[in-house]
């Protein structure tokens, strides 16, 4: 019979202690390995910064670059210039772009936290849809699409490498520069327009006063010159 002793205790419940931490750590770190995109909410008619991010390489080689997907319905594209990329957008000869890449000067190390972004105006029709932009990340060593989409009551989380999904709400007055913008600012107007006229109006009083006064100081020089 195998005797087990105190130290060989301590030694199994500490190798299960650490098993379990591991498994712990894994399951949040499998689920965050995407790449997400921030807001995950915009407005239809309405023009949203996306930042598309991700802390992970492909099975840790380094990130050299992103591709991203433009959906139909997407009225305007307009990448952020950043340090450390290049950005080519495919397309924008023709319209919008149908790509944008983002090719990093050097290769970012798997574990930094990498963002891109751009400012996208989405057109009215695509009021209460959820519009994907698959990503085609590129390594040093292979590339990952992010490009699964969730299928009716499918859970997004359950897919190998989904696509970044933005939920377009209706539009708004402000997307469109609502009239209420416009009245204050004629209001604003209006209001400079009285103001500016008082002091007009002062000086031209002052002018007239002056007037009057040097007619009657030459009325009363002759009167003197006389007597």
């Amino acid at each position: 019979m195998t005797t087990i002793t105190p130290a060989r205790r301590r030694a199994r419940l500490t190798a299960g202690v650490l098993a379990g931490t591991a498994l712990a750590l894994a399951a949040p770190l499998a689920a965050s390995a995407h790449v997400h995109v921030d807001p995950a909410d915009a407005t239809a008619g309405g023009s949203t910064v996306l930042t598309f991010s991700s802390s992970h390489g492909c099975d840790a080689s380094p990130t050299t670059g992103f591709t991203i997907d433009i959906p139909e319905g997407v009225a305007g594209i307009a990448p952020h210039a950043q340090a450390g990329w290049t950005i080519e957008r495919v397309g924008a000869d023709t319209g919008v772009p149908t790509h944008v890449v983002f090719t990093a000067d050097a290769p970012i190390e798997s574990g930094l936290l990498t963002t891109v972004s751009m400012q996208v105006t989405f057109a009215d029709d695509l009021a209460g849809e959820q519009v994907a932009f698959p990503v085609l990340q590129e390594c040093v060593d292979g590339s990952t699409a992010w490009a699964d989409i969730a299928e009716e009551g499918q859970d997004p989380h359950d897919l190998d490498a989904p696509a970044p999904v933005v939920t377009v709400g209706d539009a708004t007055d402000e997307a469109h520069g609502g009239h209420g913008e416009d009245a204050a600012t004629d209001e604003a107007a209006a209001d400079a327009g009285d103001d500016s006229a008082l002091p007009i109006a002062l000086g031209a009083g002052g002018l007239a006063l002056g007037a009057a006064g040097l007619a009657a100081g030459l009325v009363a020089l002759r009167r003197t010159r006389r007597s």
